[in-house]
């Protein structure tokens, strides 16, 4: 039976390899194919041809709320230091429905940090403090469930 309506964005889980998987925002999931334009000299078209390139992904950012003793962010970010192979790791995001079954799966291969930002702080702000993550990685899929 097909979906009356829409999937909520807000019911999701993180797998990240950390120890903590709650996290109150996701962004960067996005693919494209860049294009390649061609044109040879004898081309009876006075226009270029367009063909598929290479994909381009852009970085993932994960948000959650800092929790005392948790540093995880930056131990990941340290692991990496300048080696090219050591500390990364796979990163599945996935769209949960009221069930909290997966209904969208996304994996993101041989990630790692590039950016970790620490909470903004403000002495009279009523909310909580919120780190995040920037990864990159080296692909991303849409699983088909």
């Amino acid at each position: 039976m097909a979906q009356e309506y829409p999937l909520p964005r807000f019911h999701f889980q993180v797998d990240w390899g950390g120890a903590k998987i709650s996290f109150t925002e996701v962004t960067g999931l996005d693919m494209q194919v860049e294009v390649i334009e061609y044109r040879h000299s004898d081309s009876k078209d006075f226009n270029k041809i367009k063909m598929p390139g290479l994909r381009k992904f852009s970085n993932i950012t994960l948000k959650r709320g800092k929790f005392e003793g948790d540093f995880d962010y930056n131990t990941w970010l340290d692991a990496i230091g300048n080696d090219r192979v050591n500390g990364r790791r796979d990163v599945v995001i996935r769209l949960l429905n009221e069930q909290h079954t997966p209904v969208a799966v996304w994996s993101a291969t041989r990630c790692f940090p590039v950016k970790v930002t620490a909470p903004d702080l403000k002495s009279d702000a009523n909310e909580v403090a919120i780190e995040s993550i920037e990864i990159a990685h080296e692909g991303l899929k849409l699983m088909k469930i």
